[in-house]
């Protein structure tokens, strides 16, 4: 029971990854709070109710749980929000889209963290999770697309790539205050993908498959637990080997 009695907040906890993420929490003794939109606010039973592309929102939702529970030990971001033409061509990207896209994704992921630090640093503990990508790392294999039409968005990447240096950002800057800040890089995960897509990716991964979210969880849970007490400022990913080729 690694993480025994811990209060994690999980954004995004209703999502694919976000549910296994709160789902192995619990196995290993911890007290996951999904904050999602999707879920209505009831903190006996681990939820409450947030909109990650309203600052207001975040800071309420916050500011609820630390006076509920009386401390917070752990955030992992992995709200995945995104606008209507998310996946469009770079060509045909509206400005006002991609602002958007950063902002959900980007900034929710620096207000989450800045309000949850703010009661971590009382503390003088904690620990942070923030979920990237292989394609915040390295650039992206169109070739996975080219036989249905698809494409990976720019934003992906460079939001993702964005978070993990904001990763390094926080645990240089809180680490005298006992506090980690570390990345968790999923490769492909599945989620009913087109036919030619799964078979190309599987013949380049090393592994010969894609991941799933029960691959994602356990790396989580390591990084928010004692066991990692040594380990910050990482970006670990959990990709069957993509990034090693």
């Amino acid at each position: 029971m690694i993480l025994k009695d811990k209060i994690i907040i999980v954004t995004g906890g209703s999502g694919l990854i976000g549910r296994e993420i709160v789902d192995d929490i619990k196995r290993k003794g911890g007290y996951a709070i999904n904050a999602d939109i999707n879920v209505s606010t009831d903190l006996s039973n681990g939820t409450i109710n947030v909109d990650v592309s309203d600052s207001a929102s975040i800071r309420n939702a916050v500011e609820e749980i630390y006076t509920y529970f009386g401390h917070i030990d752990g955030l992992v971001n992995s709200a995945y929000p995104r606008t209507k033409d998310w996946g469009a061509f770079f060509e045909d990207i509206n400005p006002v889209s991609w602002k958007q896209n950063v902002d959900m994704q980007m900034n929710s992921c620096f207000e989450f963290c800045q309000y949850v630090l703010r009661y971590m640093a009382k503390e003088q503990k904690g620990a942070i999770v923030n979920i990237a990508s292989i394609y915040g790392i390295v650039g992206n294999d169109f070739t996975l697309y080219e036989e249905y039409g698809g494409t990976s968005p720019a934003a992906y990447s460079a939001i993702k790539g964005g978070i993990i240096n904001f990763t390094r950002y926080l645990a240089s800057y809180y680490g005298r205050k006992n506090i980690r800040v570390n990345c968790v890089s999923p490769g492909g995960i599945f989620d009913h993908q087109h036919e030619s897509f799964l078979r190309r990716y599987n013949e380049k991964v090393p592994m010969g498959r894609m991941g799933n979210p029960d691959d994602i969880a356990p790396a989580v849970s390591f990084l928010l637990s004692d066991e990692a007490k040594y380990i910050t400022g990482q970006n670990l990913a959990v990709d069957g080997g993509w990034t090693a080729i």
